[in-house]
């Protein structure tokens, strides 16, 4: 039997884990396999169709980060086998992810971490990034909000945006049940009138296959069609 603990800041509920039964799970001899026996990791690059959707963010004066950290955090909010993390031993899922993502610093070339809390609204998403912007962007260090340190639901989402690749891959050397997915993007590349986004995605083989990967991208396409037709109408 499954159960959901909670965890508050203040009076606000902020995100919900809720325990995996392992003894009725589906997916449970396949877990067991790729993280004990056989521990799994596996990474693909695809390229994303973004045609004509930063010419409309600027025009409505959004910023492209934060949309793509939206676009990427909602649709992978949309699978459980995305949000699996080990609590005290117990493995479960969250609710929700929560995207930590890299501030590059101009003046020395270094970068600390921030994170904003997701919103399915994707303006409050966008207002809270360029709020945290404002207040912690000049912060340096590995932390850029050190008095409030990434939430236990925070995955690694950012961007490499002077390179073009047509691979990436993220490699961890800690043995530390992890199961969040990581996605790296890359430098867009124009191919006539259209625009392409090397997206790379790195899973963990004992929560997530092929047939999760294939979802999210698809829906991830969709989000962007979407998101482009939604500012193109207002």
């Amino acid at each position: 039997m499954t159960h959901a603990i909670l965890f508050r800041k203040g009076d606000a509920v902020f995100m919900i884990f809720t325990a995996i039964d392992l003894q009725t799970w589906p997916r449970s001899q396949m877990f067991r396999y790729f993280s004990q026996m056989a521990p799994t990791g596996y990474s693909i690059t695809v390229d994303v169709d973004l045609s004509g959707l930063r010419g409309i963010l600027k025009a409505k004066s959004y910023k492209f980060f934060p949309a793509y950290l939206w676009l990427v955090t909602k649709c992978l909010n949309e699978q459980q086998e995305f949000r699996i993390a080990q609590k005290d031993g117990v493995l479960g899922y969250y609710d929700t992810l929560t995207p930590l993502y890299a501030s590059f610093h101009e003046d020395d070339k270094t970068f600390s971490l921030m994170w904003t809390e997701f919103q399915s609204d994707f303006d409050l998403f966008h207002q809270h990034y360029c709020e945290n912007q404002q207040r912690f962007a000049n912060n340096h260090g590995v932390l850029c909000q050190p008095e409030t340190p990434p939430p236990e639901n925070a995955y690694t989402v950012s961007t490499v945006p002077w390179i073009s690749f047509r691979h990436f891959a993220v490699h961890s050397y800690d043995n530390k049940p992890y199961y969040f997915p990581s996605i790296e993007a890359g430098k867009i590349r124009k191919e006539g009138q259209r625009e392409f986004l090397p997206l790379s995605l790195t899973c963990h083989h004992a929560t997530t296959d092929g047939y999760h990967v294939h979802l999210f991208l698809d829906q991830l396409q969709q989000e962007i069609n979407k998101l482009r037709g939604s500012l193109s109408h207002f």
